[in-house]
């Protein structure tokens, strides 16, 4: 087997020559080292390639010459694994901001000054740094395959920084604020829903996937064995809106102790519902359409809408009302549900995907925030903004203001690391109390001591 790179001379239509440059890779094929003016670059490109061979480091130019939306597009999101969530977050970070800017270059032309001044660029357009360094991690997978597959022989973002994301400084919902809001919630479902978002300290896709059958009643460990994250349709395998993974999120089952108080309240709840073991414990609203029931129960529509922009007056309860008045009370809903079933019946319409909530039994995030939650946090008055995850936070750091082991809230928290977990300490706005106390106790004894002293040589 020839061992050896060598230059083959072609010629261009005026008769001037060109030389070609090829080699052997470790698996025998004969490759291109590029296309050079005179003999002598040539030479040296494929002893170069042949070198980059050896050790392993060289580009297949015939691939890297592909653009790098054909790479993305054809060879990276077809072949690589990632969770359906991820591949989602991937693909609209791809599409919104590499696809316009590296899009139509070649994969071996894209080098490190082009991700620099892209990243730089973005900082200036006032892109959050979490989304600057969002978009350098799904560049930096890209490359990172196209590299280990010798498309490219340079790694564009190897020492390409970005500015660094600055943890903003937790606050956690008191004891007293918490009450105020689970106050403020509608009902026992949402109300119960935080008490165990609170007390297990649950991502919400652990939380909203929870079924009866993960919880012991008798020894009340409740068992973080699954996860459900909302789609977009098109990313779901099925086309569906939820998609259950048969793993949390840290891929490890975890068991949490549940008060008995709490665990008293899950079993009435249940019974109360005729829940089965394998029933989802918080379920969605079977439709946001209001019923023929509820429309029944409500006064018969009088008088008319709020003048529009035209200053017109539309009669409750009519099509009218709903699109021209944009009135959105119960009976101008019904009038425009009414007319959108008939035309679905009569096959010319057809409704969104995902339109309803009661796919599966899940309840999506966006609603439970918008319709229950934000409302309940207005209502109590807190004054700022709260979040369904910062009960998690505060299971984390009211733990550990209480005494418990960073190993045991880690556990319980389902964090892979002690570090994840060190955020929370001294998060409350007493933690540092009695760090205060001994330094002041110290600082008193020092003055003591001093004032004794002096009294001494005054004497």
């Amino acid at each position: 087997m020839v061992t050896m790179g060598y230059v083959r001379t072609r010629l261009r239509k005026d008769g001037s020559p060109r030389y070609t440059a090829y080699f052997w890779d470790v698996r025998g094929r004969e490759r291109s080292a590029g296309t050079f003016a005179t003999r002598k670059e040539a030479v040296r490109a494929w002893r170069r390639a042949e070198a980059g061979a050896g050790e392993g480091r060289f580009a297949d130019l015939r691939s890297g010459r592909q653009p790098f939306a054909r790479y993305v597009s054809l060879v990276w999101l077809a072949n690589h694994r990632m969770e359906a969530n991820t591949r989602q977050g991937y693909i609209s970070v791809i599409e919104k901001y590499l696809l316009p800017e590296f899009g139509a270059i070649r994969m071996i032309e894209i080098l490190p000054s082009h991700v620099r001044d892209f990243l730089r660029r973005l900082t200036d357009a006032g892109k959050s740094a979490m989304m600057v360094q969002r978009c350098k991690t799904v560049l930096s997978s890209i490359f990172t395959t196209a590299l280990n597959d010798q498309v490219i022989a340079l790694h564009p973002c190897r020492g390409v920084a970005v500015p660094p994301v600055v943890a903003k400084p937790l606050t956690i919902v008191s004891p007293a604020e918490f009450e105020a809001i689970v106050e403020a919630l509608p009902d026992e479902q949402s109300r119960l829903l935080a008490e165990t978002a609170l007390e297990g300290g649950l991502r919400w896709g652990e939380l909203t996937e929870l079924r009866l059958g993960d919880l012991d009643p008798v020894t009340r460990m409740l068992t973080v064995a699954r996860t459900v994250v909302e789609l977009r349709p098109g990313y779901h395998p099925s086309g569906a809106r939820f998609l259950v993974k048969g793993y949390p999120k840290s891929r490890e089952f975890r068991r949490i102790k549940l008060s008995s108080t709490l665990v008293a309240r899950i079993r009435a709840y249940a019974a109360e519902r005729g829940l089965g073991s394998d029933d989802l414990l918080f379920t969605a609203p079977q439709s946001r359409r209001p019923t023929e029931r509820r429309l029944l129960e409500l006064p018969d529509p009088a008088g008319a809408t709020a003048p529009n922009a035209a200053g017109r007056r539309y009669r409750h309860g009519t099509l009218s009302g709903y699109s021209m008045g944009r009135c959105r009370c119960s009976w101008c809903r019904a009038a425009y549900a009414r007319y959108r079933a008939v035309r679905r019946a009569a096959g010319k319409d057809q409704p969104r995907a995902g339109r309803r909530l009661d796919t599966d039994g899940h309840i999506p995030r966006d609603w439970f925030r918008q319709r229950i939650w934000d409302p309940a946090v207005q209502a109590a008055g807190i004054g700022r903004r709260v979040r369904v995850r910062d009960l998690r936070h505060a299971h984390a750091s009211w733990l550990l203001a209480g005494g418990a082991d960073l190993q045991t809230v880690r556990e319980r928290l389902g964090h892979a690391g002690l570090r994840a977990t060190e955020r929370y300490l001294h998060t409350l706005p007493d933690a540092d109390d009695t760090a205060l106390t001994a330094f002041h106790r110290t600082r008193a004894g020092i003055r003591i001591l001093r004032d004794v002293g002096t009294s001494a040589t005054v004497k």
